[in-house]
């Protein structure tokens, strides 16, 4: 009988992360962000683009993805569709939230540019969404919160 993913196993995935759309957004396979044109959006070299490996259960990956493996064995493939509630969760309005601009510098240290990624003192990270000369808007949302995520993973491993 053939080995299959349990709680507890390390595993060791190749993976193709997609927006149910099929837009690509992340993936262990350098080929793949290469030819989507990820590999120069990202700004990794290809040695970076690895396996993934994690212990089944711990909770060191998204739910949706742990619980895709269970029951796979070496060298299986599957596409495992993963709904925001088990991934990064529902986009949450409430977190988004408007500063005045001078309290934001005060808080931050720095002038608002879009993008700018901060960290606020609750823990949570955010980025700069819109300015304008009354307020600067940052979204604490995970930036794929509220997306149905899909993933064609392959088993490379089990220990």
């Amino acid at each position: 009988m053939t080995a299959t993913v349990e709680p507890g196993d390390i595993v060791t995935i190749e993976y193709v992360g997609r927006f149910e759309g099929g837009e690509l957004f992340d993936t262990s396979r350098y080929e793949v962000a290469e030819a989507a044109g990820l590999a120069d959006a990202q700004g990794r070299e290809s040695d970076e683009y690895t396996p993934l490996s994690f212990t089944v259960g711990a909770g060191s990956v998204i739910e949706g993805l742990d619980e895709g493996v269970r029951g796979l064995a070496v060298g299986e493939e599957a596409t495992v569709e993963v709904p925001p509630e088990a991934a990064y969760g529902e986009f949450l309005d409430d977190r988004v939230r408007e500063y005045d601009p001078e309290t934001f510098e005060g808080m931050v240290g720095q002038e608002p540019e879009i993008g700018l990624h901060v960290h606020a003192e609750n823990g949570l990270h955010g980025d700069v969404t819109a300015i304008t000369d009354e307020a600067v808007v940052v979204d604490f949302n995970h930036e794929l919160a509220g997306k149905t995520l899909v993933f064609e993973v392959e088993v490379r491993s089990i220990s």
